[in-house]
């Protein structure tokens, strides 16, 4: 995975307060994750970084789409994305990142890396069953749904009514207790 330098904040030279940082992530930005998952992205990314004189506080919020492919019908699809993410940034002695919502770096850092807290935050914002809209709502046609309808069992009047004698003995043990 390489360094995306252009998510590296710089805020040794900001003055205390609340600043803004836009951001627009397409696919080239997952592939250098590695993460091949989406045909496409268009994410807008909002960062208000809050300065303080002890620590940074990082409220990250992402709108738009990824493009990924239906797991019932394998039809790509413009997923929507909306996510969310308040990270705080702590001075200490040496890096540590084992906090989802915490980030301490070394005293003498001018900059962060966001890079991998968007990434984790736009990965697990998209749903882990992804179906078409069409699919939902019945407007989708395509092959792979009228094969699943044809093999679907049918239901018919004989396996309703028709039961086995021997289970209704069994299922009189349940009810008389």
């Amino acid at each position: 995975m390489m360094k995306q330098k252009e998510f590296s904040i710089p805020f040794s030279g900001l003055k205390q307060g609340k600043h803004e940082f836009k951001y627009k992530i397409e696919k080239k930005f997952f592939e250098s994750f590695e993460y091949d998952e989406f045909n496409g992205a268009d994410i807008d990314l909002t960062v208000i970084l809050n300065k303080t004189s002890t620590m940074l506080e990082l409220d990250l919020r992402a709108l738009g789409v990824v493009n990924v492919d239906c797991d019932l019908t394998s039809e790509p699809f413009d997923q929507k994305i909306d996510a969310k993410l308040e990270l705080v940034v702590k001075f200490g002695d040496e890096y540590n990142d084992e906090d989802d919502e915490l980030l301490i770096i070394p005293h003498g850092e001018h900059q962060v890396n966001i890079a991998q807290y968007v990434y984790e935050m736009l990965v697990l914002a998209v749903p882990q069953k992804r179906i078409h809209p069409g699919v939902v709502d019945g407007t989708l046609k395509s092959e792979a749904l009228d094969k699943l309808a044809a093999l679907q069992p049918k239901e018919t009047k004989e396996n309703k009514e028709e039961n086995d004698p021997r289970w209704d003995t069994l299922k009189k043990l349940l009810t008389d207790k």
